[in-house]
């Protein structure tokens, strides 16, 4: 005899799996409600969620981090989206959980999450060593951030470190933005390639990043020196400083140098200033360009979402 439906029973999406379908990869299967599941803990806020399709994507593919399951929103016609990402989390050994959007929305906390989230295992950070000895093995660099509070600038800066080619970032562990849903949605997936470290104060940590071998530039709108006119060595940390007052005075006597970004205003004035993660972006492409002009590593080419 059919069970009797329960609305309130979470709910998880299952297919067979069909042949066919393009570049040789097996099709998404259909999906429909297993009325037998057992039921879930209602997700709450504050758990350490994936929020929305491009971050739990990449999540998916990268399989550096654990997932306890995707959760997607009850739709009546799923989205083409929401059926390959169910069909690749089945493949990756993932749980799939269907749940009515309200659900989501509480459990997002405000985050747009267009109706997919994945509850992941606690992010786990490295130490400064591992961070500085994985940047020294692959001749990459790092960014270190002097107290960036807004979530959206921290997600912003880590995905265009990422896209650029940085080893791992060094984040305050206090006084700043954590690794919240919100910046996980910004950097749309870049945590699941750069290592982060977190350190209780900076100032201390760049004497050992010297120490080691890395020079230590600062971004900062006063220095006389543009990033077009510094010779950025090969092993090296970039700070980007606060939203509102940049790099702190103990942070910018610890750099080695200093460089900005000249503003252009133009004759009736303009714009004195960039936002941080704007400035941060153009201070990476630059280190891209003048690593690929000295034969270093070179870049692919950028995509958009």
């Amino acid at each position: 005899m059919a069970s009797e439906h329960n609305p309130r029973r979470p709910q998880q999406w299952r297919g067979r799996e069909r042949g066919g379908g393009g570049r040789g990869a097996a099709a998404a299967p259909p999906l429909r409600a297993a009325a037998e599941e057992r039921p879930h803990s209602t997700p709450a806020p504050g758990e350490d969620w994936l929020v929305g399709p491009h971050a739990v994507e990449e999540a998916l593919r990268a399989g550096r981090r654990p997932l306890q399951y995707l959760l997607l929103a009850r739709e009546r016609a799923p989205s083409p989206r929401q059926s390959a990402l169910a069909a690749l989390a089945r493949e990756r050994g993932v749980a799939v959980r269907l749940e009515p959007r309200a659900v989501l929305d509480r459990a997002a906390a405000g985050v747009p999450h267009q109706g997919v989230m994945a509850r992941g295992e606690a992010r786990a950070v490295v130490e400064l060593e591992e961070l500085m000895a994985r940047a020294q093995a692959g001749r990459r660099w790092l960014v270190a951030l002097d107290g960036i509070e807004d979530p959206h600038n921290l997600g912003a800066i880590l995905r265009s470190a990422a896209a650029a080619g940085a080893e791992g970032a060094i984040l305050l562990a206090r006084r700043a933005a954590g690794l919240s849903a919100a910046v996980e949605r910004i950097a749309a997936g870049a945590l699941e390639y750069l290592p982060v470290a977190r350190v209780a104060n900076l100032a201390q940590a760049l004497p050992r990043l010297q120490q080691a071998g890395f020079w230590v530039y600062g971004l900062d709108a006063a220095a006389p020196k543009s990033i077009w006119e510094t010779d950025f060595q090969p092993a090296l940390v970039l700070v980007i400083g606060a939203e509102h007052h940049g790099l702190h005075r103990l942070i910018r006597e610890r750099c080695d140098a200093l460089c900005s970004i000249p503003m252009q205003p133009g004759e009736r004035g303009g714009v004195a200033s960039l936002n941080a993660s704007v400035a941060a972006g153009i201070a990476f492409f630059e280190l891209v360009r003048q690593r690929a002009a000295k034969g270093g590593p070179d870049g692919n080419h950028a995509t958009h979402h």
